[in-house]
């Protein structure tokens, strides 16, 4: 059998190993542009679970600690990747819940539940990726379950599933076996039941100790958590305005199935009553509470009526202030800058917007074109589901809509739609820089949302994305031979032409990319190309196309992507 302890010290312990080897599960990615994060994405998911377990003293049962792995797994995932993680152990979590032990049966019938609703929540699942390896994984479970209902022994078989199913990747998905690689999305989970066996069967909690090939230091979720600690200490500092109430007092309550009351019409008013900044999300599980008061004992007391605490977190902020404007004096000049979370903001307006993008310029455009917030992020820097909800409760409308950008970033965005409460949310799929700009263009405030959403989605459809990049290793795509460092253009995220040069390759890119009933062109150029070279290819680009084309030039300010390319 299986406590509540032993699979907090299993979760632990798949957070290190996969953090010791997200490196290794980026390099995966068969794609050699540099968007091989998956590694990074499903480290960071699961590491959110892991700091919330280390906040947690006692010894509650496996049910409880599997709620609460699910529910900051969903709040902290990243990528596509990390939200079909966290949706397996969503699944896992209903499986074991109300249960102060598990045996062998337990545990994959969870993972059973899991695998399920992963596969509901990907439009078009393909076999070959981790989909393949959770579900086989379940299946050689269930029959270890059926012989022996030993936990280890049923644990085993799950993670000698996975490692046999992620061995058949490349034969389900040819482009894998081309690349001479398996699912990096599969590698990440099998490192993670590894790391959890590792607990189960020897009572070995895994070190995250990261290898030569890694980036970063530190221990982890500790190591996550210290570049947190810094962020805070940094924004009370700066905090220049009178603090009304002195303690910043966050929460989550486990929900009683048998209280029927809605938190968002007892608790949040009573919680306004008594403080400001207040903010309760809340779910079938979970109610998620932030607020500033200076009678935390209040808001708890009040909260208990829902059901159990599970975190508790209470900060004097004035002493915070105090202490961080010493240390700020004692050092001005901060490493880095950091964004500051968003403020909360009632929902008075009818309709508002939220895109991801990365750059000043892509920022400031978008801003202009009337989005509240723009939240940081896109290739190879996914935003959090998390990230995405405090930019949502951050703008003042009762519909939001939200632009992700980037393909990988969708699936994250659509998890805040069940988390918001107070507020509607539509995920409009925009999959490119491009496609956001040409909806939001196109949005039409005469008309209802639901029109709005059709004709910025048609909008989106209409417009045509080129991408200039380099290769981040070498490689073999597509019948090309691929060497790291090379210039790729990419046509509507396929790769189409390999060169030495950023300037040449947009022009030829763009180009190739113009038909007749071409109108416009944008050109967004990146951080790492010079105005100089970006007004060389916006000359080389007019004089090549029809004097009918209009041609602009922006400053994005990108990283990754030395141009973007907009035809519509």
């Amino acid at each position: 059998m299986i406590n509540g302890a032993e699979l907090k010290r299993a979760i632990l312990s798949g957070a290190n190993h996969i953090v010791r080897n997200k490196a290794l599960v980026d390099g995966l990615n068969i794609f050699p542009v540099p968007d091989g994060d998956t590694g990074t994405n499903m480290s960071m998911t699961i590491s959110a679970a892991a700091r919330e377990l280390e906040k947690s003293d006692g010894a509650p049962g496996i049910g409880a600690v599997a709620h609460t792995v699910a529910s900051a797994m969903l709040r902290g995932a990243r990528g596509n990747s990390g939200v079909i993680l966290s949706l397996l152990f969503r699944g896992f979590s209903k499986g074991l819940e109300g249960l102060e032990q598990a045996t062998g049966a337990d545990l994959c019938k969870a993972l059973g539940l899991g695998v399920d609703a992963a596969y509901k929540a990907v439009m078009k699942p393909t076999e070959g990726t981790i989909l393949t390896v959770s579900r086989v994984a379940f299946e050689k479970g269930q029959a270890a379950a059926e012989l022996d209902d030993d936990a280890v022994s049923v644990w085993s078989a799950i993670c000698k599933g996975a490692n046999e199913a992620l061995e058949t990747t490349p034969e389900l998905l040819p482009v894998l076996k081309k690349a001479g690689v398996v699912d990096a999305g599969g590698k990440g989970l099998c490192l993670i039941f590894e790391g959890m066996l590792s607990v189960f069967q020897d009572g070995v909690i895994l070190d995250s100790e990261q290898n030569a090939s890694g980036t970063g230091t530190g221990t982890g979720a500790a190591g996550v958590q210290s570049a947190a600690e810094e962020f805070h200490r940094n924004v009370a500092a700066e905090f220049d305005q009178e603090i009304t109430f002195t303690y910043c007092t966050e929460f989550i309550v486990g929900r009683d199935p048998e209280i029927e009351t809605d938190p968002q019409t007892d608790l949040r008013p009573f919680l306004e009553g008594i403080g400001d900044c207040v903010v309760v999300v809340d779910d079938e599980e979970i109610i998620k509470v932030h607020v500033h008061t200076e009678n935390p004992g209040n808001a708890l007391q009040k909260a208990l009526e829902y059901g159990q605490l599970l975190t508790v977190k209470i900060e004097n902020m004035k002493e915070q202030h105090r202490v961080a404007a010493e240390n700020n004096q004692a050092a001005p000049a901060p490493v880095a800058e950091r964004p500051a979370v968003p403020e909360i903001a009632e929902p008075e307006e009818e309709i508002g917007f939220v895109a991801v993008a990365a750059g000043d310029g892509l920022r400031s455009l978008f801003m202009d074109l009337g989005c509240s917030q723009v939240v940081s992020g896109g290739q190879t820097m996914n935003p959090s589901t998390q990230d995405i909800m405090a930019a949502v409760l951050a703008t003042p409308a009762k519909t939001v809509m939200v632009l992700p950008n980037n393909k990988n970033i969708v699936m994250a965005a659509e998890q805040t739609i069940p988390l918001v409460k107070d507020r509607k949310v539509v995920v409009l799929p925009t999959r490119t820089i491009p496609q956001g700009l040409s909806a939001m263009l196109a949005y039409d405030p005469e008309v209802s949302v639901e029109r709005s959403t059709v004709i910025m989605m048609e909008a989106a459809g209409s417009v045509a994305t080129g991408q200039v990049t380099f290769a981040a290793r070498d490689s073999e795509f597509g019948g090309h031979r691929i060497k790291e460092g090379d210039i790729l253009g990419l046509k509507n995220g396929k790769l189409d032409m390999i060169e030495k040069d950023p300037v040449h390759t947009v022009v030829k890119l763009t180009r190739s990319m113009i038909s007749r009933t071409t109108s416009f062109v944008t050109l967004i150029y990146g951080k790492d190309i010079t105005e100089s070279q970006a007004q060389d290819a916006y000359n080389r680009i007019k004089s090549k196309i029809s004097g009918d084309v209009e041609v602009t030039l922006v400053d994005g300010g990108q990283p990754v992507y030395y141009f973007i390319v907009s035809v519509e």
